[in-house]
């Protein structure tokens, strides 16, 4: 339903254009999923790669079994990452996230608050930055 389930930001002053690359970035991924069509209910890689590069920042994107969206927004000045990079990060997010969805005490679409799965993105993040 397009609404955000966690959204973390670095630096956070620039917190709000974050929010609209992420929300904006969700259009491009309904029309990659409508355009892969029957073809991403057989694939087991749901990565669907960049989305679209910004000026300063490049838009990434994964969707889920289940239709659950991940959008990642890095610097483009960040040469280091390659798409290998990026993709094993969007596993270890799906791989968190399922592992938040196996909580008993956890409600499907509420908001995430699980200490683990924070200090799993901060770790992703400190070590991209």
């Amino acid at each position: 339903q397009n609404y955000p389930l966690y959204i973390r930001s670095v630096p956070t002053e620039n917190e709000l254009k974050f929010h609209y690359t992420v929300h904006t970035s969700l259009d491009v991924v309904d029309e990659k999923i409508s355009a892969m069509g029957k073809a991403l209910v057989d694939q087991r890689e749901l990565y669907l790669g960049l989305l679209y590069p910004t000026e300063d920042y490049k838009v990434y994107g994964y969707v889920t079994n289940s239709k659950v969206k991940f959008v990642m927004v890095v610097d483009s000045s960040n040469t280091a990452l390659r798409d290998n990079e990026i993709r094993s990060m969007f596993r270890k997010l799906h791989n968190s996230y399922t592992d938040i969805m196996c909580n008993p005490f956890y409600n499907p679409g509420d908001r995430i608050h699980s200490r683990a799965f924070d200090n799993m993105v901060n770790s992703m993040m400190m070590q991209v930055c």
